[in-house]
């Protein structure tokens, strides 16, 4: 079998793919614009031939790697990135390279335009806050009429939360309208509650492998306000969002990947979608959650996506059993700039022994996950908001 890992260096956790599938014996292929030099040294030995590329922007570039590596090994099995950013890309060339083990042109608007999204959840009847497609002041102003503000705007095509806004009132909007960006956008009705994500491994019937929950904060916060990142995988999944993560899945056709699928949980009821504690689809994203958040899927249920995700590419099955200990993983983000009361060695003297990753993140994370992260394997809540406040007070 061969599967062609586009940017397999970013994250760099993310050898561990690459690692798990050389493993099942499958032979692993890099496509990246990372000089073969500079990539650590597990990750050379996870992969059987890496072809550097100048950019992978250039589609010409990627397209004649994937037709080497095809020449040279045969017919190409799969194609990923397991990255937001390459999803239209990885598509396309799974169209042009006849590669069925993923999505490919005709369907990727669904998973990518939060327009097309909403037209799924609602004609799957699956809650989701209502939405228009901006297009003239009048319109929005009737939309605002109608749902009332605070309003969220943001890219209808778009990763995280960049140039993502909340319009508090009339005149906010009237602001928006008049510097409009020149990318599509939509507008959408404000919903109170804490983010929540059902993320899975789905097997080829698009049933899930394993799942988990994870809590976030608004990302979109922590960007425009400079805020500092905390958020945390569970050991446990609230049963409504089994319910409805499952029923997405079905929904979209998802098939062998690994899934982010994120919901509100409200923590303030709205009429026409649901009660405290019920959850309101908020959008997909067909690839791992951001981060390291895989490795904190790993220390929250004891167990090892990557080699899940593996055995699923090579067995179409689970092979790891379901482990009995369980944890509350949690990752606390400081910034440059800011001012923490406590050092890093006195959160290392505290809370060293359940401290399972730190280090430095690389730039282009900083605004989202700050500078420097810690994160540990808790037991309580009470553990986890103790060590937040600790970190980052």
């Amino acid at each position: 079998m061969n599967y062609i890992f586009i940017s397999p260096n970013f994250p760099h956790t993310y050898w561990q793919f690459c690692d798990r599938l050389k493993r099942n014996g499958v032979n692993v292929l890099g496509i990246g614009d990372a000089p073969y030099d500079m990539l650590e040294e597990n990750l050379k030995s996870s992969l059987t031939e890496y072809y550097r590329v100048d950019s992978l922007e250039n589609y010409d570039a990627v397209y004649r790697a994937v037709a080497f590596f095809t020449f040279k090994y045969g017919r190409i099995d799969w194609i990923e990135s397991m990255n937001e950013y390459w999803l239209e890309q990885d598509a396309r060339l799974r169209t042009d390279f006849n590669i069925t083990t993923g999505i490919r042109e005709d369907r990727i608007g669904f998973i990518k335009e939060k327009a097309l999204m909403k037209k799924i959840y609602e004609e799957n009847g699956i809650p989701t806050a209502r939405q228009h497609i901006v297009s003239t002041p009048e319109a929005g102003r009737a939309f605002a009429e109608k749902v009332g503000f605070p309003l969220i705007v943001k890219p209808n095509i778009g990763v995280g939360a960049a140039n993502t806004w909340k319009l508090m009132d009339m005149d906010d909007l009237n602001a928006f309208y008049e510097d409009l960006p020149s990318v599509p956008y939509v507008m959408e009705e404000f919903v109170e509650g804490e983010i929540c994500s059902y993320d899975a491994i789905v097997d080829s019937a698009c049933e899930p492998l394993f799942e988990n929950m994870t809590a976030w904060p608004p990302i979109m916060d922590i960007v425009n306000r400079d805020l500092d990142l905390k958020y945390y995988t569970c050991p446990r999944m609230d049963e409504k969002l089994r319910v409805l993560g499952r029923k997405a899945v079905k929904a979209f056709g998802v098939d062998r990947r690994f899934v982010h699928l994120e919901f509100f949980r409200l923590t303030k009821a709205k009429p026409g979608l649901g009660e405290v504690g019920d959850f309101v689809a908020l959008e997909v994203n067909m690839r791992p959650a951001g981060g390291y958040t895989p490795d904190m899927m790993d220390f929250a249920h004891s167990t090892d996506v990557y080699q899940i995700y593996a055995d699923m590419v090579v067995l179409d099955r689970r092979i790891l059993p379901e482990a009995k200990e369980r944890f509350y993983c949690v990752y606390a983000g400081r910034k440059e700039g800011h001012h923490y009361r406590h050092t890093h060695a006195e959160i290392m003297e505290r809370y060293g022994n359940a401290i399972v990753m730190q280090e430095e993140m690389p730039p282009v994370n900083w605004p989202q996950m700050g500078r420097f992260m810690y994160t540990a394997k808790l037991k309580t809540m009470k553990e986890v908001h103790d060590f937040i406040r600790f970190v980052q007070g």
